[in-house]
């Protein structure tokens, strides 16, 4: 057999384990990226696989063409609602909490390596951004759903912060290895070389957005235009993206920051065989991962990383426990987050392959500390994922983050129709538990624009004049506009709750969003505002919280609460009351109270912790 054949099976066999082994993890909760790292490891020189693998060149270039995919796909599937709802916060995480982050943890591996300040500030600098794949995967594989302001934060942070970390890197490499010889000149004043990073942070970022967008909207009109067969849509994109990224870095522009842009500009749009180009950038995504994961294990040989074990630790606890909350407690201090909200976002700081990917970077350049670097990026992205990534969940309900998950269309149907008709055809089948389940074509009361195609019945099309209503595996066939779907499905989707879901939106009593408070109050005895007087539910909830709500939102009121049930859009529909709630983490008061002590004795003013207000 010769080498090329041995190479193919060692290529797919890996693979082909790597996904049998993620879905074994998913069953016992242990973190993706972790097994598919651990495998790349077990692979590799020290492992079964004996298999002796340095070529960090061919690693990065791979690497590169891996993490412009996987952002792009991240871009792809991250909706303009959701960048709405997060952008602020999440480009001062990605900036300024980047610069926190990586200056706190620096001082951290300064004491813990015994290193010059330089390169300690190099190693907070690589472990500094959080990781998109990895927040992506770990919210999506525990099925956590999360505050919707909390997830898309995390969501949008975790795919434009790695821009800045990338830069911050490259800079810093670059001063340590070249100084005035060469790119930087660190002769030059303090002034001049300020002047200097500015610009080339300008260039980097301002080449990086406007790349990204025009782009990614060029190449949705692009997609819109062409008549190609329908498999080579997804290539073309994909092709499109690739472009994109190699062209923004020819010209010193973040190819990375340019490729997340476009993923949502193009996605965001009506794109022909918009399912399958999704589908298969979902596929390619996940190739992307696993093939990433287990080159970067490969390149690790464990019976080096000894000497790092301990002061790796020690760097990765202070970045868990201090760096990244002291960063988030900072940066979101002006937003109306909730303590425990904060407290979330600041453990969900996950560290995957990209601080492994900038580690390469000072060996590329054959630093006097790279294989240091490099080791201790390791340790402290595997320290990340088992302490972080296997409690997430366990945390998520501490905190009382999670809202229930929505109802999933597993008995719907898309067809694809022409971008230009801005319309969408949808099927779904009649089960128990659905609300349309013995209920007339009157009583459902289709959204505006929808139109019945056909119900189908026994392999028998139910003509128009002999539909009673709505049986058991009926399979009913609509058109819609897409802005409707979600009312369709909540509408003749079936209602399925699991035990943590019915713990969770338990209430006593519900009511149309519409409902007059002075009457609910009147009725439970709940505290009555002057300024409640004519006020409906929604507006209630919507007073105290200032911010647009979401599904499970709650507001205390008095010794009750309100909860948000069902949307309508980016209305509140129903709303629910729980008269004895279960009252907050102690852990989440007892920091509160401890935080407003502390305030109030340094004389700082107000801090702003949001409560559930009465």
């Amino acid at each position: 057999m010769s080498g090329a054949d041995h190479i193919i099976l060692l290529s797919g066999g890996l693979l082909l384990v790597s996904i049998l082994a993620g879905l074994v993890s998913s069953r016992v909760g242990a973190p993706l990226l972790l097994v598919f790292l651990g495998l790349g490891m077990l692979a590799g020189e020290d492992g079964l696989g004996g298999i002796v693998f340095n070529d960090f060149q061919g690693t990065y270039t791979l690497a590169s063409i891996a993490l412009a995919i996987i952002l792009f796909d991240g871009g792809l599937r991250t909706p303009l609602r959701t960048v709405r709802a997060a952008w602020a916060p999440s480009l001062a995480l990605a900036t300024i909490g980047v610069l926190i982050t990586a200056g706190l943890t620096g001082l951290a591996a300064r004491y813990a390596f015994h290193a010059d300040w330089p390169t300690a500030l190099l190693m907070g600098t690589v472990v500094a951004s959080t990781d998109a794949a990895a927040v992506f995967l770990l919210l999506h594989q525990h099925s956590l759903d999360i505050r919707r302001r909390v997830a898309a934060t995390l969501e949008v942070e975790s795919g434009a912060n790695d821009p800045m970390a990338i830069f911050l890197t490259l800079t810093l490499v670059e001063l340590i290895a070249h100084g005035g010889s060469k790119g930087l000149n660190l002769d030059a004043d303090l002034s001049v070389l300020a002047m200097e990073l500015g610009y080339r942070f300008l260039l980097a970022f301002g080449v990086g957005a406007s790349f990204g967008i025009l782009g990614g909207m060029l190449l949705g009109r692009l997609v819109n235009r062409l008549e190609l067969a329908p498999g080579l849509y997804p290539v073309f994109v994909v092709a499109g993206a690739l472009t994109l990224f190699g062209a923004t870095q020819v010209l010193h522009g973040s190819g990375f920051l340019a490729v997340y842009l476009a993923g949502i500009a193009a996605g965001n749009q009506r794109l022909r065989a918009n399912t399958l180009i999704r589908r298969f950038h979902d596929g390619i995504a996940w190739i992307s991962q696993i093939v990433l994961l287990i080159i970067l294990g490969l390149l690790v040989t464990p019976h080096t990383l000894g000497p790092y074990l301990l002061p790796g630790a020690a760097v990765a606890i202070a970045l868990v426990l201090v760096a990244r909350p002291a960063a988030v407690f900072l940066c979101l201090t002006f937003t109306s987050f909730r303590l425990e909200e904060r407290l979330f976002i600041a453990f969900v700081g996950l560290r995957g392959a990209v601080p492994i990917y900038l580690a390469m970077i000072p060996v590329l350049e054959r630093l006097e500390a790279s294989q240091q670097i490099f080791a201790a990026t390791f340790v402290v992205v595997l320290v990340s994922l088992i302490i972080q990534g296997w409690s997430v969940p366990w945390v998520a309900r501490w905190l009382d983050v999670q809202i229930p998950p929505a109802p999933e269309p597993t008995n719907r149907l898309d067809v694809n129709l022409p971008s230009q008709m801005d319309r969408e055809v949808v099927g779904y089948t009649i089960k128990d538990g659905s609300g349309a389940l013995g209920k007339t074509l009157a009583e459902m009361k289709l959204p505006p624009g929808t139109r019945l195609l056909a119900v189908l019945r026994e392999n028998y099309v139910v003509p128009d004049r002999a539909l009673a209503d709505f049986k058991a595996d009926d399979y009913v066939l609509l058109i819609s506009p897409p802005e409707h779907t979600m009312t369709l499905d909540r509408k003749f989707l079936p209602k399925r709750r699991s035990e943590r879901e019915k713990e969770m939106t338990m209430v006593d009593f519900s009511f149309p969003a519409a409902a007059p408070y002075a009457a609910v109050a009147a009725a439970y005895e709940l505290p009555m505002a002057p300024e409640d007087q004519g006020r409906s539910l929604a507006d209630v909830i919507l007073a105290r919280l200032k911010v647009a709500p979401v599904r499970g939102e709650r507001v205390r009121i008095g010794e009750a609460e309100l909860v948000v049930m069902e949307m309508d859009g980016v209305n509140p529909s129903a709303i629910g009351l729980r008269l004895e709630p279960p009252p907050p983490p102690q852990a989440v008061t007892r920091l509160r109270s401890s935080l407003l002590w502390a305030h109030r004795r340094l004389g700082l003013g107000r801090l702003r912790l949001r409560r559930r207000r009465a």
